[in-house]
């Protein structure tokens, strides 16, 4: 095998509720599952699953961007699955995958979401928090809502980080 075919993996593992999870991440996606309680004195520890994967999906694209491989979030491939959701133990499965982009400006470099269990996410909120990151001229990409059959809502959020590309207006 040369190393020119050899494909880099970049492995999370947190603690997460009594929970271990593991996010393994590649040149190509960022998958993990979380498997537990849905809520923990009402705090809603499944759906921090989502913040995690979000700050590892933006800690990967900027290593892509550091090694010129120019990528964004392929909103449209996302993957989500709930399983088990409402009974109180839930399996949430995420699989974000990334595509190339040509140059360095196209790519986007940081990643987030806004979302929740059974009710719509608080989009303008959200995008109202996310306007401090942007360079000016800049805007935020947006997915979709994404649904499970469960429910879980989420949109998906990317953008070029000012800091990491400075160079492109």
């Amino acid at each position: 095998m040369t190393i020119a075919s050899l494909t880099v993996f970049f492995i999370c593992s947190f603690v997460f509720s009594d929970q271990t999870v593991d996010i393994t991440c590649t040149d190509h996606n960022c998958s993990g599952e979380y498997q537990g309680e849905e809520f923990i004195n009402g705090d809603d520890i499944a759906h921090q699953f989502s913040n995690k994967m979000s700050r590892i999906v933006g800690d990967k694209l900027k290593e892509l961007f550091k090694n010129e491989k120019y990528s964004k979030v392929d909103f449209d491939n996302i993957e989500m699955s709930t399983a088990g959701m409402g009974s109180g133990n839930v399996t949430y499965y995420l699989k974000i995958p990334f595509v190339r982009v040509e140059n360095k400006c196209d790519a986007y470099t940081s990643f987030d979401h806004v979302g929740g269990w059974n009710h719509t996410p608080a989009l303008s909120q959200r995008k109202h928090q996310l306007q401090k990151a942007l360079k000016s001229n800049h805007t935020l990409d947006i997915s979709e809502l994404k649904t499970t059959p469960e429910g879980l809502q989420e949109h998906w959020i990317q953008w070029k980080n000012k800091i990491t590309q400075s160079m492109c207006d």
